[in-house]
């Protein structure tokens, strides 16, 4: 009878990420991804790790947000610091952070284009010297051959409708995003493409 309600239990215990489509953006609890309460579920080691527990692993999307953040300090750019990485099957196929192209000099040395031209946040993208996370993820898989068509992206903000249109046309199916950026464009033209957001809290 214990074996049968074992057996029971870790039926019920099956978790399913249940994000909505079509470009809806949708808060996710980066510590639980199912309703019933973590207690039930038996393990083989005592209770369930908590987020206090020093043997707390993170959720897939914990642990590739938190590799985007760290991706993002290796930026030079001086506003704004983004960091991005492309996965498939749980794996990364490629890393971005924005900045100037290599062999030009960083923004850190030379200062910023945009906040000399008092040029807002979120407008005239083209007067900037850096490249945005998301393009060089996507530059960096095309020149090592590597195909992304289909792969999740993780970015440390919104992408920018520049970059929008870039991932739309790259094939990427699913984007989780962290902080909020001032470009509602790409909000609506990642719903008409039908790619999936994600908000990351």
């Amino acid at each position: 009878m214990e074996h049968k309600k074992q057996a029971s239990d870790q039926n019920n215990c099956n978790i399913e990420e249940g994000h909505l489509i079509d470009g809806k953006v949708i808060p996710q609890n980066p510590t639980s991804h199912s309703s019933r309460p973590t207690s039930q579920c038996p393990t083989s080691n005592g209770p369930r790790p908590t987020s206090q527990s020093p043997t707390a692993r993170p959720d897939w999307d914990q642990y590739f947000m938190n590799i985007a953040n760290v991706v993002a300090t290796r930026s030079t750019c001086l506003r704004r610091q983004v960091g991005s990485i492309v996965v498939m099957d749980k794996r990364i196929l490629a890393s971005g952070y924005n900045g100037a192209p290599a062999g030009l000099k960083h923004c850190l040395e030379i200062g910023c284009l945009r906040e000399k031209q008092g040029v807002p946040s979120g407008q005239r993208h083209e007067l900037c010297r850096g490249l945005h996370a998301e393009q060089n993820a996507i530059i960096q898989a095309a020149v090592h051959g590597i195909a992304i068509k289909g792969a999740v992206y993780y970015v440390t903000h919104q992408p920018c409708v520049l970059c929008a249109k870039i991932l739309i046309n790259a094939g990427i199916k699913k984007i989780v995003f962290q902080g909020e950026y001032p470009d509602p464009m790409s909000l609506a033209l990642f719903e008409e493409a039908g790619v999936e957001l994600v908000r990351f809290q």
